[in-house]
C-alpha cells in the first residue's frame, strides 16, 4: 500500500511538472474580413451550424474551453486546431481561389455527409456540436448549391473576359 502512495505522489509531481512545459495555442481573431460567413455565401441557418460544429477547429475564432489550458490535453487541442486550420480555415475563405473553394466545399459535403465531421471526440466534449441527420443534410445541400453558384459565377466572369478581349 505504501508503494501506491509513492506512485500517486510521483504521478502528481509529473502532472504538475508538465504544466510548465510551454504550449502555444493558436491565436484567436474575432474579426476576419475574409471569413466565409462575411462572403455572403452562407445562410443564417448554415452559419449557425458552422459556428457551432466547425469554427473551433476550422477558423480563427476558436473558443478555448477550460481543458485547453491543462497539459497534456492542451497539447492535443493545439495540435488539432493547427491541423484543422491548415486543412480548412473559414476565416481565410476569400483568400482562396475558386478551384480551391470548390474542392473545400466538395470535402465538406463528403465528410459532413459521411458523419466524419465534426470528429467524435470533439462532439463528446461539445454536445452542442453534434449534428442531426437533418442538419448534416442542410450543410451538404448548402455546400453543393454553393459549388454550383461558384461555377456559374466563374463561367460568367470567363465569358465577360472573352467579350472584353474581342
Amino acid at each position: 500500500m505504501k508503494w501506491l502512495t509513492y506512485l500517486l505522489g510521483f504521478l502528481a509531481l509529473i502532472f504538475l511538472g508538465i504544466q510548465f512545459v510551454p504550449n502555444e495555442l493558436p491565436e484567436v481573431q474575432i474579426y476576419n474580413s475574409g471569413d466565409i460567413i462575411q462572403s455572403g455565401l452562407v445562410s443564417e441557418d448554415v452559419a449557425a451550424l458552422l459556428k457551432t460544429a466547425c469554427y473551433d477547429c476550422h477558423s480563427n475564432e476558436t473558443v478555448y474551453p477550460w481543458y485547453s489550458k491543462v497539459a497534456p490535453t492542451s497539447w492535443l487541442v493545439a495540435k488539432d486546431i493547427r491541423e484543422g486550420r491548415e486543412e480548412l480555415n473559414f476565416s481565410h475563405w476569400t483568400e482562396m481561389d475558386v478551384m480551391k473553394q470548390l474542392g473545400k466545399l466538395d470535402d465538406i459535403a463528403e465528410v459532413v455527409g459521411n458523419g466524419e465531421m465534426p470528429m467524435e471526440i470533439y462532439v463528446w466534449m461539445h454536445a452542442s456540436a453534434k449534428l442531426s441527420d437533418a442538419q448534416r443534410a442542410l450543410i451538404v445541400a448548402w455546400a453543393e448549391a454553393t459549388m454550383d453558384k461558384l461555377v456559374e459565377e466563374d463561367e460568367e466572369d470567363f465569358e465577360e473576359d472573352i467579350d472584353e478581349s474581342n
